[in-house]
């Protein structure tokens, strides 16, 4: 077991100890103090301290017969605070924490009982039990799974993009590269899938507020080398654009689908795709007859091509789920599109004429203030202040080192919040900002921004994680894993300029 399932463990809604081969306790969440008060976290907390007499076996014996016992489940009875004795079913599992032997002890709240009540008889009520315990064991695997992922992603995104960057737009690789970079966001939206099941949410996701024009540049960029056809693209992007709330990676899903039907609808070699945005406030009558919004302020993006356009008789039938006019195709595009952008609180209106082309526009909910919009463009993400990194994955790190130090940032690392601290303290000038990931062993994210906040209020930080999101404020700064080198640049320097 690594270090950080034990960080996720501290967030676990039953009691769990950590006992070495020795019965002491070396580990506890908030849950377990609760429970068996502060014995269990004292100078010298002992298994034998919370062991009851009841039991079959003393807590020295129970721990050896472990040795090579795989994961199962035990009755047991504990002194619980207060000098009461509990009956648990103890989900039981000897571990391996960087090299050294542990056995990890879990207690689901549904398996506790009164030790004077009856023993539970009936096998569904155990198998119940039992199947529970499992999940359980089985969603801490799943955080775990998916932050491992999400450090692995974060790395190859962020080298890759950075790559791209620097590699000139006519390079025969580039389309490689992009490649690569399109796999791993694919395979980013498994892992954000994997980290939601581990939740069991059931409500929707909180997005950060942020500016659509990032994402209508990100896209125009997968297409810039597109085999086969010389696509002239012109951008009309309003500089001062609403803030979205919006799950980017949905939405640019539907701004690909669109811009792919684009490249497809030209009958030459040639063509040219127009992408804008504005801001539009709606008050009694809707921008459009076809579209459906309530009164409020919303961005409009538009994706205009010079196409063959769209037929009258099939126009009507676009956004119908598996109708399409082209060969050996599912049909399933613009019916995705129509389901994302509605999903979002949106609309979508479309016009065309045959040998002309065709102009899709989607409306997106917005707040009437408007998002700094840093775009790809390189000048604007230099920087000459002094950042720390605080992860406890060395590769992120240096992802993190190399990205922010080639754009003019001086960099310093940490591999915990101990070192973190040390580092603050020994400075001999002002740290800037600290860019720290909130999941890591001994103390977490939200630990050390505390201890930041009191030593050195003036310190900015900015939030990163795969899995923990702080709530959201609509000031964008926060940090998801897995992220590009530009999503890294643009968050770091917005948190400077704030």
């Amino acid at each position: 077991m690594k270090p950080d399932a034990l960080a996720l463990l501290e967030h676990a809604n039953w009691p769990t100890l950590l006992v070495d081969g020795g019965g002491r306790i070396v580990r506890v969440n908030q849950h377990a103090a609760t429970v068996f008060g502060q014995v269990v976290v004292g100078e010298v907390p002992l298994l034998a301290s919370i062991w009851a007499p009841a039991n079959a076996v003393k807590s020295d014996q129970f721990l050896a017969s472990l040795s090579r016992a795989p994961m199962t489940t035990a009755e047991l009875r504990f002194l619980v605070k207060g000098g009461q004795v509990q009956t648990c079913q103890v989900l039981v599992s000897p571990v391996t924490v960087e090299g050294e032997k542990f056995v990890l002890l879990q207690v689901p709240p549904v398996a506790v009982v009164p030790a004077a009540g009856p023993a539970i008889a009936n096998p569904l009520v155990e198998t119940s039990l039992i199947q529970k315990q499992k999940l359980d064991c089985a969603l801490q695997l799943a955080r775990s799974v998916a932050l491992d992922f999400n450090n692995a992603l974060t790395i190859i995104l962020g080298h890759t993009s950075l790559l791209l960057t620097k590699m000139n737009p006519e390079d025969p690789m580039r389309q490689s590269l992009l490649e690569m970079e399109r796999s791993a966001e694919r395979a980013a939206e498994i892992a954000a899938d994997l980290a939601a099941f581990s939740r069991q949410e059931k409500e929707g996701k909180a997005h950060s507020a942020g500016n659509l024009n990032i994402l209508v540049r990100q896209t125009c960029e997968m297409f810039q080398t597109r085999c086969g056809v010389t696509v002239t693209w012109k951008r009309e992007l309003e500089s001062k654009l609403y803030a979205t709330h919006v799950d980017e990676a949905k939405l640019q899903q539907a701004l690909v689908r669109v811009v792919e039907n684009a490249v497809e609808s030209f009958s030459g070699d040639t063509g040219t795709i127009t992408v804008a945005s504005r801001n539009v406030a709606v008050e009694d009558q809707s921008p459009e007859p076809t579209v459906r919004i309530m009164p409020g302020h919303y961005v409009c993006i538009e994706i205009r091509d010079t196409g063959c356009g769209i037929a009258e008789e099939n126009r009507t039938r676009i956004f119908e789920p598996f109708y399409t006019s082209k060969r050996g195709h599912r049909g399933l595009g613009l019916a995705w599109v129509y389901g994302i952008i509605t999903n979002h609180g949106g609309s979508l209106a479309v016009s065309s004429e045959l040998a002309v082309g065709t102009s899709l526009r989607m409306y997106l909910p917005a707040s009437q203030r408007s998002m700094p919009d840093s775009g790809f463009r390189a000048n604007e993400l230099t920087g000459k202040e002094t950042v720390l990194i605080v992860d406890d994955e060395e590769l992120i790190l240096t992802l993190g080192e190399t990205v922010l130090s080639t754009f003019g940032y001086r960099v310093l690392t940490a591999t915990s919040g101990a070192r973190a601290i040390q580092i603050l303290e020994e400075a001999t000038s002002p740290v800037d900002l600290v860019v720290t990931d909130m999941v890591m062993p001994a103390m977490s994210g939200r630990e050390l921004v505390e201890r930041i906040r009191e030593m050195a209020p003036q310190t900015r930080v900015l939030c990163s994680s795969g899995y923990v999101r702080p709530a959201q404020s609509d000031d964008g700064l926060y940090l998801q894993k897995p992220f590009t080198s530009q999503q890294l640049l643009m968050k770091v320097r917005q948190a400077l300029d704030c």
